[in-house]
């Protein structure tokens, strides 16, 4: 591997490859963002999906081996009312790199969401089951993976769910906000998925594309296609906050732990239909990459570890 591409270098996910900083390992890393500004300061390119037309500009200049996307419209509630500018970004935009990389024999690594399932399952999600979005943004997410999957570009295309992060905008980083203000909060209990740490994520993909450069070009094919990349275990939103926020009093991040009142989604609706079944099956990840995926709680007290570190 040679010039990889993290296109999304602002967001959650892109934010935690470059702070992990082992992707430098495997190939000179170039960073990519919206504006072509990075948080810490650092040097990157502008990518800017939204501008699908645009991109072949940054990849005739770079010419990387290995594209990693973790740039995507993430905003699920406003896609309601944004489906086109969704669908340009998470569909459009990734079918005009998937392209560009089956034209020039680059990998591409892409990620996708619970949110292309119906959460009517009452089982883990295989990877080949049967795709029905239940709004705007998971339409946007599946078009993305059609339009990877139609390009004849080299990919893998990790499915994840419930992402936090130590930092942006996250339920984690919510409740530990809520949490040190009141002293009571309602949670919704009838909807369950893996909460899944960028953490977890990035070590995941690093051992898939440490898998993926070592690999015969025939064991490439077995490795290619759709993977499910979730923290292992499943919980609700209110068991993942009671959780959040146990732990959170245990590192001294929040003065008590309020009360965490169970609710049921429709106690508290949204624009958007959220999936009530977002557990995803990953045992194929170990079968495929010989890598196993942490559970959620390991996930979670690796993040509340990182913030109470910096908060001393």
């Amino acid at each position: 591997m040679n010039n990889i591409l993290l296109l999304g270098a602002n967001g959650q996910l892109g934010r935690s490859f470059i702070e992990h900083g082992e992707l430098s390992t495997l190939g000179s890393v170039f960073a990519a963002s919206r504006d072509g500004t990075r948080f810490d300061g650092g040097a990157a390119e502008i990518a800017d999906l939204s501008t699908p037309a645009t991109l072949h500009a940054v990849l005739d200049k770079l010419r990387p081996s290995v594209i990693i996307n973790t740039a995507a419209y993430t905003a699920v509630d406003r896609a309601e009312q944004e489906e086109p500018l969704a669908t340009t970004v998470n569909g459009e935009a990734v079918g005009v790199i998937a392209r560009w990389a089956a034209a020039h024999q680059a990998l591409i690594v892409h990620y996708s969401t619970d949110y292309v399932f119906d959460g009517r399952a009452t089982a883990p999600y295989a990877v080949d089951a049967t795709t029905a979005p239940l709004g705007a943004y998971g339409r946007s997410k599946l078009a993305g993976e059609q339009a990877l999957q139609a390009s004849g570009a080299s990919y893998l295309l990790f499915r994840t769910a419930w992402v936090y992060a130590p930092h942006g905008h996250n339920f984690l980083r919510t409740m530990l906000r809520l949490g040190a203000e009141r002293d009571e909060l309602r949670v919704v209990a009838d909807q369950h998925g893996a909460p899944t740490s960028t953490d977890i994520i990035v070590r995941a993909t690093l051992a898939a594309l440490t898998a993926w450069q070592v690999a015969a070009p025939e064991e490439r094919v077995r490795l290619q296609g759709v993977h499910h990349l979730v923290a292992s275990g499943h919980t609700s939103w209110h068991g993942f906050a009671e959780a959040i926020l146990e732990k959170a009093h245990t590192h001294g991040l929040i003065p008590r732990k309020p009360k965490v009142l169970p609710i049921s989604t429709a106690d508290y609706p949204t624009p958007a239909q959220r999936p009530a079944w977002s557990v995803l099956d990953n045992q194929g990840f170990e079968q495929h990459f010989g890598y196993a995926l942490a559970d959620w709680q390991q996930g979670l007290n690796h993040v509340l570890d990182t913030l109470a570190k910096q908060a001393r």
